[in-house]
């Protein structure tokens, strides 16, 4: 691959910081924009929720990853409902304007499946299967593919829109660190061993995935969704994070009807206990017929490798 440069939003993230450790194999110059500056980086700090974005931020830069991104499902104040809006909306269309104008060769965006709505009871969802976007989330990131999928068709920007599952690796935040470290400390429960499916990714693959779509020229205006191919029941989620502790699997399980009890308290609960033990199941053939192979799973891997 020939030199270039390589803009990377949302860098001292999850994703961001694994992104960066791949990019840094390969023979490009990296500027990172973020609101903190990564100090082996050329970097232009930009809050999005208080600040315009610089307008020579895309200068000389050939490939966008925008990765920065506001994700909250607890709360809907309004306060909330305008973080969405204006980092995962507003500040995204603005930066592929100037994208644009700064003739960057490839736009990849990070959405989420949330984008394309729940999934099905009896079927992994595909990219066609597009439904009412999950939570003010999903709507945000949906409103965002729709209008650079716009700019993509009246420019000469190839844009790239990544959907991926639940993603896990060190560093990971959110349910699957809490349930990590749960069972880490000792009270979190043995789940029932129910058949339900939730679809994952590994950060170290998604970040594979990024990369393959940066460079692929004939998936302009396209959405890709990302798994490991492997749909996991929760109780199959339960005993790989076990195993990755060192843990003995415990031959027991809590009942399910306790969960469905728990849930009927409050709706908050409910909604817990859904993401927890629902269905939650994506197809990634799509991408895979650009040649995406996942080469890790939670079942595969051992050690601080899996989760932590």
């Amino acid at each position: 691959m020939s030199k270039g440069k390589i803009l990377v939003t949302g860098a001292n993230g999850f994703v961001g910081l694994r992104l960066l450790k791949h990019i840094k194999k390969m023979d490009f110059d990296v500027r990172v924009l973020s609101r903190k500056p990564i100090k082996q980086y050329e970097s232009i700090c930009c809050d999005f929720l208080q600040n315009r974005i610089p307008l020579n931020s895309l200068d000389s830069i050939d490939i966008v990853f925008h990765l920065a991104g506001f994700a909250h499902d607890t709360r809907m104040r309004k306060e909330v409902s305008l973080s969405y809006q204006a980092i995962n909306v507003d500040a995204t269309v603005q930066l592929a304007k100037l994208a644009v104008k700064s003739k960057v060769k490839t736009f990849v965006f990070v959405s989420s499946v949330k984008a394309g709505g729940g999934s099905y009871l009896k079927k992994c969802k595909n990219e066609n299967d597009q439904m009412e976007p999950d939570g003010a989330y999903g709507k945000s990131k949906r409103e965002a593919e729709l209008k650079l999928l716009e700019i993509s068709q009246n420019s000469k920007m190839n844009v790239v829109i990544i959907r991926p599952s639940l993603v896990y690796g060190e560093g990971m935040k959110g349910n699957l660190n809490l349930m990590f470290n749960g069972i880490k400390n000792g009270w979190f429960p043995p789940l029932p061993k129910i058949k339900n499916r939730r679809s994952m990714i590994h950060v170290d693959d998604l970040v594979e995935a990024l990369i393959l779509a940066s460079f692929t020229r004939s998936i302009n205006g396209e959405i890709f969704i990302v798994t490991d191919g492997h749909p996991y029941s929760s109780r199959e989620i339960y005993d790989a994070m076990c195993s990755s502790l060192g843990k003995k699997i415990p031959k027991w399980s809590l009942p399910l009807w306790i969960f469905i009890l728990v849930s009927k308290l409050n709706k908050r609960i409910s909604f817990k206990i859904d993401k927890l033990l629902g269905d939650d199941c994506y197809s990634s053939e799509k991408i895979e017929l650009i040649g995406f192979k996942a080469k890790k799973s939670i079942n595969n891997l051992s050690g601080n490798e899996t989760f932590y």
